[in-house]
């Protein structure tokens, strides 16, 4: 495609359109950011030498397009399938991807470094950085642009504005004034001006040189990046080749002392086959007809836990004005949009930055509102320090509702909450609850509204939950206490969170088998119910704990206590189940949790086995 004349370069945009479009209608996804990359994408592959050129697509959800362009156009309807494509850019897939990512901000920092790393080798090559207005929301981004700034190693920063608007109406005028500013001879012109400023008395060469850059910044908008020390083009219309082409083509060949940010506009889901409008701009849709754009969702048969958690947070809101809910980018995805229908004014979408939504919500804490911060857990990771510093240290009342807990289906590992347990038990006086269910989950609501003088969490995962009957309102839960769900005699199934059916499915089989079992849900990671922990040890030849999370989280801290307490020197066996020590990747949730020995099957066989049963000489009673 490097060959191909700028009509032919419009045409493959064209078609890259309609496969994106098509590929995504079989298998869901990412659509919306892709669309709006069309035309970006082929420029860039057009004008930079990839891969020798390293171009990095922050987040990842606009790769589609790439991914196509990149000889994987073949596989491309497996995305996000078990053993297929990753919805996101993935170094082990294509030598075409020089970073991976599926959290946002990072492209600038990563490609700082590999511009650093190849200026010290003595290399050459182009590195650029393809960043989204709201990814740019994100204070790490600020930070690597300071940095880059201040270094002056040469790299491209790809602004990609499809909503934010900080720059005035893109047109013709506009494209005029981006191509002259990057142009040659308005750089030498530059330098011109700039040698003969150098001879001036110092305050009045940087008074030229600060006027310079703030009358190029009216003109084009750019002020703010002209002082984080970049050279700044644009705004330009993404979806125009005709501008976009010739003003990537001097960004590119520019002899320059200082990273670049080229100002891109465009539109996310341009040619989208969708009749009505998304306020997300169809950011991530299931399977579709492509013809008419009808979305073909599976049948629901109970509500999902994040709109269990939503409608049950807006309902203790109406009894407490003091609630007050943040979400850091993520409304539809934690529900919070229910919230914030309801109560405008007790909302906040602070933009991606988990950090600040964390000591903000602490803030509000301090001052005696009641902040729930609805953030997904592998997002969380990204404010771990404020938890730690700001909140857990202060024991300051913030709820977290950690939605997306345990395993996620499509995402892969990167959105997957296998961590929390862990970083969050091993912080004191912090209330760690996960519902086996979504009635569970109600009450659990309610009894994160109900503490006041430490920090809590709930954690409960994506999709569907039981089908049980919900409560109009929670009741609050004694904390640290759990419950026996059934009883039993000889091996203790000591569930935490939402593999609970799984365990009582365990117990089914183990029953035919001749095995009294007893299920316990355990309710809360921490403080843990000792008493039901001495109880089952004590009543039980084999105690099993299965989690939704890694190693170091809730069976840690069972073990840990049943070492205090001399639990363990009496012949009790027991075996924790948790996630195995490497990171899944993308498929169905059901086959995820079948390769992460969490299922029904796994927990039976893990409880013959500790038994010294052999499954295949023991067979199931009629």
């Amino acid at each position: 495609m490097r060959s191909f004349t700028d009509p032919q370069l419009k045409q493959l945009a064209e078609d890259l359109r309609r496969e994106t479009i098509d590929a995504v209608s079989v298998t869901g996804g990412h659509l919306g950011a892709g669309l709006g990359v069309v035309e970006l994408t082929v420029a860039i592959h057009n004008v930079f030498d990839t891969p020798r050129d390293k171009v990095i697509w922050d987040v990842g959800h606009q790769a589609y397009p790439h991914k196509i362009l990149t000889g994987r156009r073949d596989r491309i309807r497996t995305l996000r399938q078990g053993g297929g494509l990753s919805g996101f850019t993935k170094r082990s897939e294509s030598e075409y991807d020089p970073f991976g990512a599926a959290h946002s901000s990072t492209s600038i920092s990563a490609g700082l470094g590999m511009a650093v790393a190849r200026d010290l080798k003595g290399e050459d090559f182009n590195v650029v950085a393809v960043i989204g207005d709201g990814a740019m929301s994100a204070g790490m981004a600020y930070e690597a642009m300071n940095n880059a700034g201040a270094l002056r190693n040469r790299m491209i920063v790809i602004l990609n504005d499809n909503d934010m608007s900080i720059a005035p109406p893109v047109g013709a005028l506009s494209a005029h004034l981006s191509q002259l500013i990057s142009s040659k001879p308005f750089r030498s012109l530059r330098d011109l001006a700039k040698q003969f400023a150098q001879n001036l008395p110092k305050p009045m060469e940087e008074t030229a040189r600060r006027a310079e850059e703030f009358a190029r910044g009216m003109v084009t908008g750019g002020t703010l990046f002209e002082e984080l020390g970049f050279y700044y083009v644009g705004p330009v219309d993404g979806h125009n080749l005709d501008h976009l082409l010739p003003v990537l083509r001097n960004v590119r060949d520019m002899d320059r002392d200082r990273p670049v940010l080229l100002h891109v506009v465009t539109e996310k889901g341009r040619g989208h086959p969708f009749g009505a409008p998304a306020a997300d701009k169809y950011h991530a849709v299931p399977k579709f007809d492509v013809v008419t754009g009808e979305v073909k969702k599976p049948a629901s048969n109970a509500p999902s836990y994040t709109s269990v958690f939503a409608d049950a947070l807006v309902a203790e809101a109406r009894e407490d004005e003091r609630i007050v809910a943040v979400t850091a980018a993520m409304p539809s995805g934690t529900g919070l949009d229910k919230f914030a229908k309801a109560f405008p004014k007790r909302s906040f979408d602070v933009g991606i930055a988990e950090q600040h939504a964390v000591t903000f919500a602490a803030g509000m804490a301090c001052e005696g509102m009641k902040p729930f911060a609805a953030i997904y857990s592998t997002f969380l990771q990204r404010g771990y320090d404020q938890v730690v510093h700001d909140v857990a240290i202060q024991k300051l009342p913030v709820r977290f509702a950690i939605d997306r807990a345990g395993l996620v289906g499509a995402d892969g590992a990167t959105h997957a909450g296998s961590f929390d347990l862990a970083y969050l038990g091993c912080l004191p006086d912090f209330v760690i609850m996960a519902p086996s269910d979504e009635a569970e989950l109600v009450h659990m609501v309610a009894t994160a509204a109900a503490i006041d003088d430490r920090p809590s969490a709930v954690r409960y995962p994506r999709g569907e939950g039981v089908g049980i009957e919900l409560p109009a309102r929670g009741d609050v839960l004694e904390i640290g206490k759990g419950r026996i769900v059934r009883e039993g005699s000889r091996v203790a199934l000591l569930s935490l969170g939402c593999r609970l059916q799984e365990c009582l499915s365990a117990a089914d089989e183990l029953a035919t088998r001749g095995l009294s079992t007893t299920v316990a849900d355990a309710r809360f990671a921490k403080p843990l119910d000792r008493d039901l922990l001495r109880r089952l040890a004590a009543e039980h030849e084999v105690l099993i704990t299965i989690e939704e999370g890694s190693i170091g989280g809730f069976a840690s801290q069972v073990l840990h206590a049943l070492a205090e307490d001399g639990l363990l020197e009496s012949g009790l066996k027991v075996r924790p189940m948790v996630l195995p020590d490497l990171f899944l990747d993308h498929d169905t949730p059901a086959r995820q949790y079948h390769l992460a020995g969490l299922d029904a099957e796994a927990i039976t066989n893990t409880a013959l086995a500790a038994l010294g049963v052999d499954r295949a000489s023991a067979p199931a009673r009629a």
